[in-house]
C-alpha cells in the first residue's frame, strides 16, 4: 500500500509536468508561426522600401539630367551669329573677278567672342573687259535718260545687286534663325 500511496501522490505531479510540457510546445509552435508571419511582413516591407528607393534614385537622376539639359539649352540660347556680306571686285588689265564675301562673328549675349570670319564665294571670274563693259552698259541702258551713271535705277535697287542677279543663277536661301541682320550689300559696315 505504501507503493499505491506513492503512485497516487506522484501521478498528479506527473500529469502536471506533462501538461506543462505540452502547453510549452504548443506555445513554442504558436510563437514560431507568429515570428514567421512577422519575418514575412518585414521582408515585404524591405522589398517595398528597396523598390521605392530605386525608383526615387531614378527619379532624382532623371530630374537632375532634365535640369542640366534645360540649363545647357538656356546657356546655348545666349549664343548667336552676326552676319554681313558685300561684293568684292578685283580688276587687272585683262581679267576681272567678282566675289561675294560673307563675314560672320560669334556673340555671347552682346559680347563678341570672335573676330570677323570671312567666307568668299566667287561669282564671276576671268571675264574680259569688253564683256564687263557690256554688262555695265546694260545697266546704263536701264537708267532714265539724262541721269548720270552713279544714280539708282527706277526700281530702287543698286546696280551691283542687279549685276549679281544677272551673273549668278538664283539660289533659294533658307533664312537663318540666328542671324542678327539679313545679308545685304554693304561695304565696310561693322
Amino acid at each position: 500500500m505504501h507503493l499505491d500511496a506513492l503512485l497516487w501522490l506522484f501521478l498528479p505531479v506527473f500529469v502536471a509536468g506533462g501538461s506543462a510540457l505540452l502547453s510549452f510546445y504548443i506555445m513554442q509552435a504558436k510563437m514560431e508561426v507568429a515570428l514567421s508571419k512577422e519575418r514575412e511582413s518585414l521582408a515585404e516591407a524591405r522589398a517595398t522600401i528597396s523598390s521605392q528607393k530605386i525608383t526615387m534614385e531614378e527619379r532624382i537622376r532623371a530630374t537632375e539630367e532634365a535640369v542640366k539639359r534645360a540649363a545647357l539649352d538656356d546657356f546655348l540660347k545666349d549664343f548667336r551669329v552676326e552676319e554681313r556680306s558685300y561684293v568684292r571686285e578685283t580688276k587687272s588689265l585683262d581679267s576681272a573677278k567678282r566675289s561675294m564675301v560673307m563675314q560672320e562673328r560669334l556673340f555671347f549675349r552682346n559680347i563678341p567672342l570672335s573676330n570677323w570670319v570671312e567666307h568668299e564665294m566667287v561669282v564671276e571670274q576671268n571675264s574680259d573687259l569688253k564683256r564687263l563693259h557690256e554688262q555695265t552698259s546694260i545697266f546704263a541702258a536701264s537708267l532714265p535718260a539724262g541721269s548720270h551713271a552713279g544714280s539708282h535705277a527706277g526700281d530702287g535697287r543698286l546696280p551691283i545687286s542687279k549685276l549679281l542677279d544677272n551673273a549668278a543663277p538664283a539660289r533659294p536661301q533658307a533664312p537663318r534663325s540666328n542671324a542678327l541682320i539679313p545679308a545685304h550689300a554693304a561695304f565696310g559696315a561693322q
